[in-house]
Order: structure tokens, then C-alpha cells, then sequence
């Protein structure tokens, strides 16, 4: 393998590629890579796993669709967050039980 191909190909793709995170769908691979799963990643990463072919950048429907369940994800993480959480009020009694009298004894 020609190493300065390989790196002149990874920047030529990472300079395409315009935000600094990139979302991703993975394609299947002789190691055992699983096809369709779709991630976002940092440019870097997502140039060379493009270039490797280990990864494809995702289409816009494939991006919104991520986005929208990554949403769904953390509003159910954050509702269960609230709804384990235990709130205790403490309600004082209608008034003093004992007054304290000069000299700090109680009557």
C-alpha cells in the first residue's frame, strides 16, 4: 500500500467534508464489520473509515432520521431520569409543642 496515496486520499476526503462531526453508516466488512450502523463521528475518523471502506458518509434522510431518534432516545432517558427520582416535602406542625422560657429550660 502507498502510504502517501492512502494520506493524500484521507485529506482530500476529510477536506469535503465541512462539519466537524460527520454521521456515518457502516458497510459490512471481511472483519467482521456490521452493515447499516449509523453513527456520528469526528471528520478525521469519518475520512478514513470512508477511505477504507469500512463506512459511507449518510444521506440526508439517513441523517434526519438519526437525529430524530437520538432525540426519541434521550427525552425517554431524561423522563425515566425524573420519574426515579424521590421528592420528600417536610411539613412543619401547626405551631411550637414546647416554648422556651428565660434561661434556655423548657416548662
Amino acid at each position: 500500500m502507498d502510504l502517501r496515496a492512502y494520506y493524500a486520499q484521507v485529506r482530500e476526503t476529510e477536506a469535503g467534508m465541512t462539519s466537524p462531526y460527520v454521521v456515518v453508516v457502516s458497510l459490512a466488512t471481511p472483519d467482521g464489520g456490521k452493515p447499516g450502523v449509523v453513527t456520528t463521528v469526528p471528520t478525521p475518523i469519518a475520512a478514513r473509515m470512508v477511505v477504507e471502506g469500512s463506512a459511507r458518509k449518510a444521506t440526508d434522510a439517513e441523517i434526519r432520521s438519526f437525529h430524530e431518534h437520538q432525540t426519541a432516545a434521550k427525552q425517554a432517558a431524561d423522563d425515566a431520569a425524573a420519574a426515579s427520582k424521590v421528592q420528600v416535602v417536610i411539613v412543619p406542625a401547626s405551631g411550637p409543642s414546647k416554648t422556651p422560657v428565660r434561661g434556655g429550660k423548657e416548662q
